[in-house]
């Protein structure tokens, strides 16, 4: 691959993480705001969340055009290191020694991974008709079953709805990866754009669920999962490899190793997000317990036998008059004894 054809790949990829990670955060902040998926839909901000990943994905698909789905995809992880410390920015709170930890390690294993990550030529070789049905196929029913496990608001439910977004997003790009070499007019064509599009908005609203459990967790994995998926598609059925030869393997292992422990860095709990009352966790204003209030003194200064000989001659005549009252009486006299 010649100079100019690898830097405006790169660079293609590195605006394209950009506008992910923008739009994560938008995403996250409006799950953390909303019950459901109905009420993000609502929100004006959660679709500037979908032009800005529609944005991130046209880069994309443009920087396959001039580099293979093995160099392009990992680079999506960059977005991970974006969306750390944005997130942060917004709500106000300081990137911690962790975070910054994660993030170095998840580039230096980025940068390894690219070092040995095959090279040569643009793209000439795309997916047949038939393989592209494969890829659709083996995707839908691994999300299938990873939304079938995600059930409630948990952790886990949201890292199993973004190892489901990840794939899509994955299936996804290597699909694209087909439109963006040479792909001309016909009906197979006009199938791969139409699984394209489909994968792009399941990735996205999948992605919306997986941030109600909050961001780095769900994000990191997503992370993970994407370009896992386009690449293994890429070495698989693309004949895309490793330079270097048993060499680029191990290094390309280390260097999956060490982005694989800086996501999981990136993926601790914040300490805002433990610092927030049990009622506010995980975004949705619960309603508080209501607080018990004990009254300690009904009539400062009035001692007990004076307190009961200036209520009871006034009560019990009503209560007399009307049985129901009796245990409203009752009542108030227990309340009152024990508040002395």
């Amino acid at each position: 691959m010649t100079a100019s054809p690898m830097f405006l790949a790169l660079a293609l990829s590195l605006v394209s993480a950009i506008c992910y990670a923008a739009a994560a955060v938008v995403q996250e902040r409006t799950a953390a705001g909303t019950a459901d998926l109905r009420g993000a839909l609502a929100r004006g901000s959660w679709w500037w969340s979908v032009v800005l990943n529609g944005t991130g994905a046209l880069l994309h698909v443009v920087a396959l055009r001039y580099g293979p789905l093995t160099l392009v995809q990992p680079l999506g992880a960059l977005s991970l290191v974006v969306a750390v410390p944005l997130g942060a920015l917004i709500a106000r709170r300081q990137t911690s020694g962790t975070q910054w930890r994660g993030m170095a390690l998840t580039l230096a294993g980025l940068i390894t991974l690219l070092t040995v990550t095959a090279s040569g030529g643009a793209p000439d070789d795309s997916l047949r008709t038939g393989q592209v049905l494969v890829v659709a196929v083996a995707a839908v029913g691994v999300i299938a079953v990873l939304v079938s496990f995600a059930t409630g608001r948990t952790a886990r439910a949201g890292l199993a709805f973004a190892a489901a977004s990840g794939i899509a997003s994955g299936a996804g790009s290597t699909l694209a990866q087909k439109l963006a070499v040479g792909a001309t007019p016909s009906w197979s064509a006009a199938l791969v754009v139409v699984l394209t599009a489909g994968f792009a908005v399941a990735g996205v609203l999948l992605a919306q669920k997986a941030y109600r459990s909050g961001l780095g967790g769900p994000l990191a994995l997503l992370t993970l999962v994407n370009p896992l998926t386009a690449s293994a598609v890429g070495i698989g059925l693309l004949g895309e490899g490793f330079q270097y030869g048993g060499t680029g393997i191990l290094l390309a292992l280390a260097g999956a190793a060490a982005a694989g422990r800086g996501v999981i860095l990136l993926s601790r709990p914040q300490s805002g997000q433990d610092a927030l009352p049990a009622h506010l966790k995980g975004g949705v204003d619960r309603p508080r317990a209501p607080r018990r209030t004990t009254v300690r003194a009904v009539a400062p200064g009035l001692r007990p036998a004076r307190l009961f000989r200036s209520t009871l001659p006034s009560a019990l005549p009503s209560a007399l008059a009307s049985p129901g009252r009796m245990g409203a009486v009752t009542t108030d006299i227990t309340g009152m004894s024990r508040a002395l």
